[in-house]
């Protein structure tokens, strides 16, 4: 595993795309900085982060993924891997909101960005950004974000947390084939209020009731509805309300 550490980039997805395109890298390479100035969410969110208390790296994976339609098998692989090295660190009450937000109790202390591109030779090459709050403690305007050291009163060391994170993201596509059952089980176990009824809204901004059941094998949050029918929803088509 290569490490490229920086000081203050733009993106670490965009740097570590760009990167890719112009040299062969070796697979599990790994780019971290202190700051970033434009980090990347879900759906073209903003991820924010003071300066040098957080954990942004991203990793190039390549080889994991053969079919398009395999896609979120990564989302899993990787977030699960996260949870893994956080329960380790005995972070309480962990969940993962779909599809890739890491939780403790109601709070987001991690969010998850996978990019991918197809070769002219049909390979997927991936690059995994993960942005993990860890010693800021300052969320002023942002109620629902929280960190580790926010949660259990004390610092921890990044460093640490980012290889515990590389040996888990590397242990899990390594061992995808034999594994993929247990962690697909084990990430729809995570899912961050599942089997519990709450409120939902759509994307023509109509509130429901509903019940998270699991996911899809293309990625689709399976929701139960008040008619007993179960419902596969993309990303820009729900929005949880808690």
């Amino acid at each position: 595993m290569k490490v490229i550490k920086l000081d203050a980039i733009d993106s670490t997805n965009e740097f570590l795309k760009g990167l890719s395109n112009k040299q062969e890298l070796e697979n599990f390479t790994v780019v971290t900085a202190e700051s970033q100035t434009k980090g990347k969410g879900q759906m073209g969110a903003v991820w924010a982060s003071e300066a040098s208390k957080n954990l942004i790296m991203s990793v190039l994976i390549k080889g994991f993924l053969s079919d398009i339609c395999q896609i979120y098998n990564l989302n899993i692989a990787v977030s699960l891997a996260v949870i893994e090295v956080l329960e380790t660190s005995k972070i309480p009450d962990l969940s993962i909101k779909w599809p890739n937000d890491i939780m403790s109790y109601n709070k987001k202390i991690g969010g998850i960005l996978i990019e991918n591109s197809i070769k002219s030779d049909g390979s997927i090459i991936s690059i995994v950004g993960l942005g993990l709050n860890v010693n800021q403690t300052n969320f002023e305007n942002l109620p629902k974000a929280s960190s580790l050291a926010a949660i259990c009163n004390t610092k921890f060391d990044k460093e640490e947390l980012l290889f515990s994170i590389m040996d888990k993201i590397e242990n899990n596509v390594k061992l995808w084939e034999q594994k993929s059952n247990f962690l697909w089980s084990n990430y729809t176990d995570k899912l961050f209020k599942k089997a519990v009824p709450m409120p939902f809204s759509n994307q023509n901004n109509q509130n429901f009731m509903g019940i998270i059941q699991g996911v899809s094998s293309v990625g689709k949050l399976q929701v139960l509805l008040e008619d007993d029918s179960i419902s596969e929803f993309d990303i820009k088509e729900i929005q949880m309300l808690y």
